[in-house]
C-alpha cells in the first residue's frame, strides 16, 4: 500500500477529501475536471486490472469549481475473477489518501416496475447477494450495524435533483456476482426481498468504505428492465447506450452534489 500511495502522490500534489467511483458509461465525467491528472491504475502495485468495456482504468485527480476531487474512472468487478478484497482495494487506497466522503455510481437494472430506463436512483440501502464480504480475514474490521449510505444526505441530494429538474427515485440496490444477468425467478426473489434495482458492483466498495467510517452517497443509473419485466434481451451494449443517454442529467446531479455537499469538507 505504501508504494501505491507514493506512486499516486508522485503524479499530483492535489489533496482531495472526496472521491467518486464511476460506473458503466459514466466515466467521462472524470475528463471534465480542471487541471486533471490521469494515473493509469496499471502502474499502481496490487491494483486489479479492469477488463470490462466502459471501465477505462484510471485514477483522475482534479478540481471542480476549485473543489479537489479524486475520480475512479473504471472499477473492477467480482465476476472478473477478483476477490471482494481486491475489488475494494480502491477503497483502501482512498482511505490511505485521506478521503472522507465517497460517491459511488453504477448502472443497474430495475426490479421495481415503477422505475424505467433512464431514471436515476438514490441508493438508500443494499442487499448483498454476492454472499461474499471484503472484510473477511481483515483483523481490523469492526462489527457494526450502521447505515451504509449516509441517510443525513438523502433529503439534500433530492433537493439538489429537484432544483435541477431531475426526478430522482429512492431505492434499495441488490448486487449479485454476475457476469450473467438475473433470471426472471431471481428478479421476483429480489423484489420480495425489498430490492428495487439489480447490479453486479458497488456493494463490496460500500462495505469497505463503511468500515473506514466514510460518508457514502450512492446513485444508480437505471439502464434496463430486469429479466421478466422488459421484453428486450439484455446486453452490456444496451446498458452503455442508456448510460450515455442520461449522461447529462447524471453529470448535472454529480456536479450539484459536489457544489452543495462535497464543498463542506
Amino acid at each position: 500500500m505504501k508504494e501505491a500511495i507514493q506512486i499516486i502522490k508522485s503524479y499530483s500534489a492535489i489533496e482531495a477529501k472526496a472521491a467518486l467511483i464511476l460506473g458503466s458509461g459514466l466515466g467521462p465525467f472524470a475528463d471534465t475536471l480542471d487541471e486533471k491528472v490521469k494515473i493509469p491504475t496499471a502502474e499502481i502495485p496490487g491494483y486489479p486490472r479492469s477488463t470490462v468495456e466502459g471501465h477505462e482504468g484510471f485514477l483522475v485527480l482534479g478540481y471542480y469549481e476549485s473543489i479537489p476531487l479524486l475520480a475512479v474512472q473504471g472499477r473492477t468487478h467480482y465476476y472478473e475473477g477478483y476477490s471482494p478484497a481486491q475489488v475494494s482495494f480502491i477503497v483502501d487506497i482512498l482511505h490511505a489518501l485521506g478521503i472522507k466522503m465517497l460517491m459511488v455510481t453504477n448502472a443497474a437494472g430495475t426490479v421495481n416496475e415503477r422505475f424505467h430506463p433512464g431514471d436515476l436512483m438514490l441508493i438508500t440501502d443494499q442487499i448483498n447477494l454476492m454472499f461474499a464480504n471484503p472484510l473477511i480475514a481483515n483483523k481490523t474490521a469492526e462489527r457494526k450495524a450502521v447505515d451504509y449510505y449516509t441517510a443525513s444526505y438523502f433529503d439534500k441530494v433530492e433537493e439538489i435533483a429537484m432544483d435541477l429538474g431531475i426526478a430522482l427515485k429512492r431505492g434499495v440496490l441488490c448486487a449479485s456476482t454476475g457476469p450473467t444477468y438475473e433470471t426472471a425467478a431471481e428478479v421476483k426473489m429480489i423484489r420480495k426481498f425489498g430490492g428495487d434495482a439489480a447490479s453486479m458492483s458497488t456493494v463490496p466498495e460500500v462495505i469497505a468504505a463503511n468500515n473506514y467510517g466514510m460518508d457514502v452517497i450512492g446513485i444508480s443509473c437505471i439502464t434496463n428492465y430486469a429479466t421478466g419485466i422488459g421484453r428486450d434481451k439484455l446486453s452490456h451494449e444496451e446498458v452503455t447506450i442508456t448510460a450515455n443517454k442520461v449522461q447529462k442529467s447524471f453529470t448535472d446531479l454529480v456536479r450539484g452534489v459536489i457544489k452543495n455537499i462535497f464543498v463542506t469538507l
